[in-house]
């Protein structure tokens, strides 16, 4: 963890995550929510198994008809899944003999630990977790005349079925389940809003077509390009891991993910790296007030490291503050406060006005922190 970063209850107190997670969504957001963050769930996608599971049936009856020589494991959940469909089917000891008996790969270590505990040893486990990796890997082995099964994870996997099949392999696809687009839109469609209007301060992601979905629901309300500039600039977007972060890497957006795929790393990641981003002290009347995101966060005495009280502030207050604490003393006019603090969105002075009362309104007895200078602007009155 970074030096200064407080792993506390109140460690994300401000700050605004959107969760676009469909699977174990409930337990990321209980992990941010104890942390004090505000989270909006907005499932970009969700897993389907398939309507009739003959065509997973035929597929593993496949790859009892003759000796296997690779499986590939792309993901834990469905390579659970497979391993439970066949043993329903009553096949569950012969897959389970057919998978040992064959070079097992798995990308990643859901993937590998959900070999692990259906009794199998992989053969190899790349550590990018990417599927190219284990695409260059089976490339480099003699292919010609092997039977090599591969576990989709979602979606078709057409660039590495193709790439097996010209080296003469046999190529046994087995889909478990499939991607498919939310249920209902609106939540994405509505976090993508918000995220272009700068009212989300962390996008967190957990797979790759997760990230395709949600900017495809931007795209939908025309905030495509609004949320990639978010995303560039003041959004911080963090995925699970290299192979999630993908698609937003080819959209030049530049995400962060922790050392270990998990759902704890992630949100350890967001505690050490989100305050440092966007907090800032102000030092007044004797007092420590620690703006953080959306809120500012009242302390005993300067020195105080802890926050006994957070007022929740709007965005738009909340920027303002921030704009006015970066010169404390130094008056701020109103049109530089337009364009610091609304960034390009359409408004005029007068909201500048509201913003100032809301933030007054909602200081209570700090509200004297905010002067206004008559015809010039507002300045902070702070300790310093």
């Amino acid at each position: 963890m970074k030096a200064g970063t407080r792993e506390t209850a109140a460690a994300l107190t401000g700050f605004t995550v959107g969760v676009t997670a469909a699977r174990r969504r409930e337990e990321l957001t209980a992990l941010l929510r104890r942390r004090g963050a505000r989270v909006v769930e907005a499932p970009a996608l969700r897993i389907v198994p398939l309507e009739n599971d003959a065509e997973l049936r035929a597929a593993t009856e496949r790859c009892l008809a003759a000796p296997l020589d690779y499986v590939v494991a792309t993901t834990g959940v469905g390579w659970r899944g497979w391993m439970s469909a066949a043993e329903g089917w009553g096949h569950g000891s012969a897959l389970t003999a057919a998978c040992r008996a064959a070079q097992v790969l798995s990308r990643g270590p859901k993937a590998t630990g959900a070999v692990r505990a259906s009794g199998i040893t992989e053969a190899y486990a790349p550590a990018s977790e990417a599927v190219d990796e284990l695409r260059d890997h089976l490339l480099a082995q003699e292919l010609t005349g092997r039977r090599i099964a591969v576990q989709e994870h979602g979606t078709p996997l057409p660039g590495l079925v193709a790439a097996l099949r010209e080296r003469g392999a046999e190529v046994v696809e087995v889909p478990v389940y499939r991607w498919a687009p939310p249920a209902d839109p609106e939540p994405a469609r509505r976090l993508a809003e918000s995220t272009a209007r700068g009212e989300v301060h962390a996008l967190l992601f957990t797979s790759a077509p997760a990230i395709a979905s949600f900017l495809d629901e931007a795209a939908a309300v025309g905030r495509y390009d609004g949320v990639l500039e978010r995303l560039r600039r003041d959004v911080l977007p963090l995925c699970v891991g290299p192979v999630c972060a993908r698609p937003l890497l080819d959209a030049g957006v530049e995400p962060v993910w922790p050392d270990r795929g998990r759902l704890g790393a992630m949100v350890h990641l967001l505690t050490a790296t989100l305050p440092g981003r966007d907090s800032r002290v102000i030092p007044a009347g004797g007092r420590r007030l620690l703006l953080q995101g959306n809120a500012l966060l009242l302390g005993d005495t300067a020195g105080t490291t802890g926050a006994e009280e957070a007022v929740w502030l709007t965005p738009m207050s909340a920027g303002v503050l921030r704009v006015l604490a970066e010169r404390p003393g130094w008056v701020v006019s109103r049109r530089e406060l337009l364009r610091r603090a609304w960034s390009g969105q359409e408004a005029d002075e007068h909201a500048v006005e509201a913003a100032v009362t809301r933030l007054r309104r909602a200081l209570g007895p700090h509200a004297g922190l905010v002067r206004t200078v008559p015809k010039r602007g507002y300045r902070l009155e702070t300790d310093r």
